[in-house]
């Protein structure tokens, strides 16, 4: 398989499980109402975390190492953002200085913002994108500050998402 073609099913099983996810949530909200549905998610996320983190931390061949330095979580976050977060998603990461991981959308293109903008339901959606970055830096064991402090859909206010990771590390 060429660099092409696994870049396409990278991108091809992205979407379907993005659109497993996208669907979970539509009938929760349909069940239960966004409150409920945002709370459920977040579980669903927390829970997911540290289990892809195992199965990545395996698959790298660092099961046996601590994410302990900048540079290793860099190389790390390089390999999780080219298997989990394709094009697709419109989402820029990068590390502008050391210790700092910047996310950035492009703006009215986040995909969970697009779904929750159609499902009439964005002024109350508790972001579960950025939340699920959070919870693969808990579950490497890495302490962080996030700037800016995100509940609700930043793109909301003026179609901008972006913002920092501060990495204890």
């Amino acid at each position: 398989m060429n660099a092409s073609e696994k870049k396409e099913l990278i991108e091809l099983i992205n979407k379907n499980w993005m659109t497993h996810d996208g669907m979970w949530f539509y009938h929760c909200l349909q069940e239960f109402g966004i409150e409920k549905t945002n709370k459920l998610n977040k579980l669903a996320i927390s829970t997911l975390a540290p289990i892809e983190i195992k199965r990545l931390m395996k698959f790298l061949n660092l099961e046996q190492k601590p994410i302990d330095s900048f540079d290793l979580f860099q190389f790390f976050f390089h390999k999780a953002n080219e298997l989990f977060i394709p094009d697709f998603m419109n989402a820029i990461m990068s590390f502008p200085e050391k210790n700092i991981m910047r996310w950035k959308f492009v703006p009215y293109k986040c995909f969970a913002y697009k779904g929750m903008v159609a499902a009439n339901v964005i002024e109350h959606y508790q972001c579960g994108v950025i939340y699920r970055i959070e919870c693969w830096i808990k579950s490497l064991g890495i302490g962080y500050h996030l700037t800016p402090k995100i509940s609700k859909c930043l793109m909301l206010n003026d179609g901008n998402c972006t913002g920092d990771f501060l990495l204890d590390l």
